[in-house]
């Protein structure tokens, strides 16, 4: 399952790239402050101003180069966006329609981050990679030729009563 949840949090990763990089061009061009909080221009389905599309330009670029690394790099930078998409997801919400709002979140926004957060963190669970030494040892364990009662979990908790 791992390349599948790779692949998903490539696009991810990507989504929030695009989401950000649209977002700044039709702020920017729109002439708006950098946390302007009213009249926002809409990006994928969502509101956009330049800081928190510059922001989200950055996080996409990081989840999307850990990705392209591999190995545990993507794990740890998955599992990390995971927990900050989900914390400021309930952040959003707490300051949805107050003047504290400074990067124009609206509802679809908390959803999306919750569901970027969701994703991530499947993701980042997926994603370990173990050594070279660890997989031989596990294709050993899982070709050798134990008696069964001694291979099993309760085989081993058997003996050691």
């Amino acid at each position: 399952m791992r390349p599948f949840w790779r692949t998903l949090a490539f696009f991810t990763g990507v989504f929030v790239l695009v989401f950000g990089i649209i977002g700044f061009v039709k702020s920017t061009a729109a002439g708006l402050e950098w946390f302007a909080q009213d009249d926002l221009p809409t990006a994928i389905f969502m509101q956009a101003n330049p800081a928190f599309s510059l922001l989200s330009i950055v996080v996409g670029g990081i989840i999307t180069l850990g990705v392209i690394i591999g190995r545990n790099v993507d794990r740890w930078i998955n599992l990390a966006a995971s927990v900050v998409f989900l914390l400021v997801g309930m952040g959003m919400l707490a300051v949805l329609r107050t003047d504290l709002n400074y990067f124009g979140f609206t509802m679809a926004t908390c959803i999306t981050s919750f569901l970027v957060g969701t994703l991530l963190g499947t993701a980042g669970l997926y994603g370990k990679v173990g050594s070279e030494a660890e997989a031989a040892a596990e294709e050993e364990f899982r070709h050798a030729t134990v008696p069964e009662e001694q291979g099993t979990a309760i085989g081993k908790i058997q003996e050691e009563s």
